[in-house]
């Protein structure tokens, strides 16, 4: 079985190898330092500009009870009855935008923003046929869009890392026309996932020996991570909103080498190892998955929020 696992391998082979990243931020979680908000936007730069589409082999193919992945249950919350104009926000390598395109045609004029310049590059590459217009920049700052002229606004796995959010929600309320919808797919509650705990523990071992504060500092605002706080912020910046903050999980099944790096890849933590550090962790990840094998697969699940907010 091991020879099988491993002829399967090699596809998967670039997934991890950009590791052992050194930013600002690292730095200052060494030092038991806080780091500011432009040293998470550095090191965020930093990790994509090394593994950029790194997001991609595990959202997509992660799917939840009823087959949809994550981009999928986003795009869902499009009518093209009566959306046209809709946004990225953070598009990364335009993996949402293009699946937009594929399912909705010319019904929809398309746009994305994003703070990185090599997961733009992605997006052009893939959106070269379409009409799709990108821009670089932040979030925080959608400056280039007049008030009341977006109809819906999607965010994919990246408010989570945001900081400062609060300014996200603000703009994003701006922009929106009235009837316009924002939503965003964000980490759900972690003791909702079977495994993902000790997957996550697993990980966090390994970053913790490095880093001792790993971990004490958020990415971002830990308020987007709960149910109650993202109620919160969404209430504070819009005016009487219709919110639908909606719990799911996703899961993808796999051969438990492949499985231990497509799962790693997923976690920032694991950016920051030394060589030496991630390969134990993923010797580690192997051993647990092998250890749930189920006909000759193992599973991993991660739980997931749609946050729906429409603009009364």
């Amino acid at each position: 079985m091991k020879e099988l696992y491993n002829q399967k391998l090699h596809e998967y082979s670039n997934m991890s190898e950009n590791f052992n990243i050194v930013s600002g931020w690292t730095n200052q979680i060494k030092n038991g330092q806080q780091p500011s908000s432009i040293d998470l936007q550095e090191h965020l730069t930093s990790v994509h500009n090394h593994n950029a589409g790194f997001t991609e082999a595990v959202a997509w193919n992660c799917r939840d009870i009823s087959g949809k992945n994550s981009y999928e249950l986003l795009a869902d919350i499009i009518d093209p009855s009566c959306h046209f104009n809709v946004l990225d926000l953070a598009c990364g390598s335009g993996v949402l935008l293009d699946h937009c395109n594929l399912r909705f045609g010319s019904k929809l004029m398309l746009s994305g923003i994003d703070m990185n310049d090599a997961e733009l590059n992605l997006a052009r590459k893939r959106l070269a046929h379409t009409d799709t217009k990108l821009h670089r920049g932040m979030a925080q700052d959608l400056g280039f869009i007049a008030d009341s002229t977006v109809d819906v606004i999607l965010c994919h796995w990246a408010l989570t890392l945001m900081d400062p959010v609060v300014p996200v929600f603000v703009s994003v309320e701006r922009v929106l026309r009235e009837g316009g919808v924002f939503a965003a797919l964000v980490d759900g509650d972690p003791n909702t996932a079977p495994g993902y705990l000790e997957i996550n523990n697993i990980i966090y071992k390994y970053v913790q020996r490095e880093y001792p504060d790993y971990g004490a500092v958020e990415l971002g605002d830990p308020r987007i991570r709960t149910m109650e706080g993202l109620n919160e912020l969404a209430m504070h910046t819009f005016n009487g909103p219709d919110i639908t903050i909606t719990p799911g999980l996703v899961s993808l099944n796999a051969v438990p080498e492949i499985l231990a790096r497509q799962v790693a890849g997923f976690f920032y933590a694991s950016f920051v190892l030394s060589e030496i550090g991630h390969s134990k962790m993923i010797d580690d990840l192997e051993n647990y998955f092998f250890s749930q094998l189920n006909n000759g697969l193992s599973c991993f699940v991660m739980p997931v929020n749609r946050l729906t907010v429409k603009k009364e």
